[in-house]
């Protein structure tokens, strides 16, 4: 991690960074206090775009995340391996033009704090994750979610809610 201090725009010390597969602009990356970072992970910042890993946050090996603008990940959360993270999409408007070479549509992505992101998930552009909330394994989220929820599928949608009454989820179908 000591190595990393001088090339990242902030990150704090304990934390762990497994072998990288890709990090790219790394100035415009913070990583917060025990940020553990497993293998293979793949960062891009473009343009100016930052992402902020806030502390005690868990990331599984295989994780992908790109950004162009601020993307935030809260303090708590758990991310389990071959997640995909990003507020970017591609504009496909103009047939005449190959989709790579249109411009980025750019979405405030944010992930709330104490969050579990199951194994695959895809976090899409404009998607924003309250508190405690729950993704499914392989779901393909976009969207707003509240604080207390649990999200699943594809598309995913809401499929539980944390009751404080009752001190229990409940379905929400």
């Amino acid at each position: 991690m000591a190595v990393y201090a001088a090339i990242f725009k902030d990150i704090k010390m304990p934390g762990y960074i497994g072998k990288p597969i890709l990090m790219r602009g790394l100035k415009h990356i913070k990583l917060g206090r025990r940020v553990r970072i497993f293998p293979n992970a793949r960062f891009e910042v473009h343009g100016n775009g930052e992402i902020d890993i806030r502390e005690d946050v868990s990331i599984g090996q295989g994780f992908h995340i790109t950004s162009q603008g601020s993307l935030v990940v809260n303090s708590g959360t758990v991310i389990s391996g071959n997640v995909v993270v990003t507020n970017i999409d591609h504009d496909y408007e103009d047939i005449s033009v190959p989709v790579l070479l249109q411009r980025h549509i750019v979405r405030k992505t944010k992930i709330g704090k104490n969050c579990f992101i199951g194994f695959g998930a895809v976090i899409q552009a404009g998607t924003e994750l309250g508190d405690h909330c729950v993704v499914g394994a392989n779901s393909v989220v976009r969207g707003h979610y509240p604080d207390y929820t649990v999200v699943a599928g594809v598309p995913a949608k809401v499929i539980k809610v944390y009751d404080h009454s009752m001190k229990k989820w409940v379905s929400a179908l």
